[in-house]
């Protein structure tokens, strides 16, 4: 099994649930969904969400997925700044299956506003 991550707000979390997929914003404007490795989580989660409450991260298995996963060079959102990097983050293309969620794990800062892997995902 490999695993890839995505961060989202447990609201959307709960929604998605609800539905029986999930399918961000993202999926329309961009035309996948972001995912991050184990390696890579920790410095999306600083540039992108930081200070954010309510976040939980999907553990999702690769096996299981039925969209289309690339391994791409970084997209940016706009107005985020990250450093250059030759690392290829996970893109699915398509909503994800929610029988691929193998975890959710709660994912709250710390007081600085910063986040730690938590425990048990490496």
């Amino acid at each position: 099994m490999s695993i890839i991550l995505h961060i989202i707000p447990l609201a959307q979390w709960e929604a998605a649930r609800s539905i029986g997929l999930h399918a961000p914003e993202t999926l329309q404007t961009e035309g996948f969904i972001h995912f991050s490795t184990p390696q890579q989580v920790l410095g999306v989660a600083n540039k992108v969400f930081p200070g954010q409450t309510g976040l939980v991260l999907l553990v999702v298995d690769t096996d299981r997925l039925t969209s289309r996963l690339k391994w791409e060079a970084p997209v940016h959102l706009v107005n985020v700044e990250m450093p250059p990097t030759d690392d290829r983050f996970p893109h699915l293309y398509g909503p994800l299956n929610l029988d691929a969620v193998v975890r959710v794990v709660d994912f709250p800062p710390r007081e600085n506003g910063l986040f730690d892997l938590p425990e048990g995902i490496l």
